[in-house]
């Protein structure tokens, strides 16, 4: 459990940092604790969504039978896209939301 949670919060930083490079405009409002929060939305929506448009459909391998969090054998590059995709969504409304301002 406390494995998960971890993984949850570097991989949510990392991705989080990674939309918010991507993002157009001005993204540098937000502070990291929303970067992070952002990532992981992006994290569990992304690989969610990338399960119903590409991931069912996919045959047995090793054994056993395509799941959520692993869909194909090896590094699941799409669905990285897919979640950094949906995070840099979230990070474009969460500054808008947000509204800070430079001084």
């Amino acid at each position: 459990m406390l494995w998960t949670i971890i993984v949850t919060v570097v991989g949510g930083t990392i991705i989080g940092l990674i939309a918010k490079a991507v993002a157009p405009g001005d993204r540098d409002r937000i502070p990291l604790w929303l970067t992070t929060v952002c990532g992981i939305v992006g994290m569990l929506v992304g690989s969610y969504l990338y399960w119903a448009v590409a991931g069912s459909n996919n045959p047995n391998f090793d054994g056993h039978e395509a799941t959520t969090d692993n869909v194909t054998n090896g590094v699941d590059w799409l669905r990285h896209l897919w979640q950094i995709a949906v995070a840099a969504v979230a990070v474009i409304v969460a500054a808008a939301l947000t509204g800070r301002s430079r001084a």
